[in-house]
């Protein structure tokens, strides 16, 4: 079986959307139950982005190129960062 990339799980963990991202500064909502998470349709957004939609039905917020560029630039340390909050919480991913 190939190894699962982790890249997808933490894209969608850290999606621009309010369902994530919460309705302001402090509000960021940790993402549990993402492991095996997939995109299943990228559907364009003019020329500024795409939303990406995940086979867990997650379909709003809106990456922009900058920050899907900005995801895979920082990719390892958001990733860690992920990690650290899901254990702190107790929760799984």
């Amino acid at each position: 079986m190939a190894k699962r990339s982790n890249s997808t799980a933490s894209t969608c963990a850290h999606s621009p959307s309010a369902e994530v991202q919460g309705h302001g500064a402090s509000q960021h909502i940790l993402q549990l139950g993402k492991r095996n998470v997939n995109v299943v349709e990228i559907r364009p957004v003019g020329q500024y982005g795409v939303t990406l939609v995940f086979d867990d039905g997650h379909d709003t917020g809106i990456y922009s190129w900058d920050t899907l560029y900005t995801l895979g630039r920082d990719h390892a340390h958001n990733w860690a960062g992920y990690l650290a909050a899901v254990e702190a919480s107790g929760g799984t991913r």
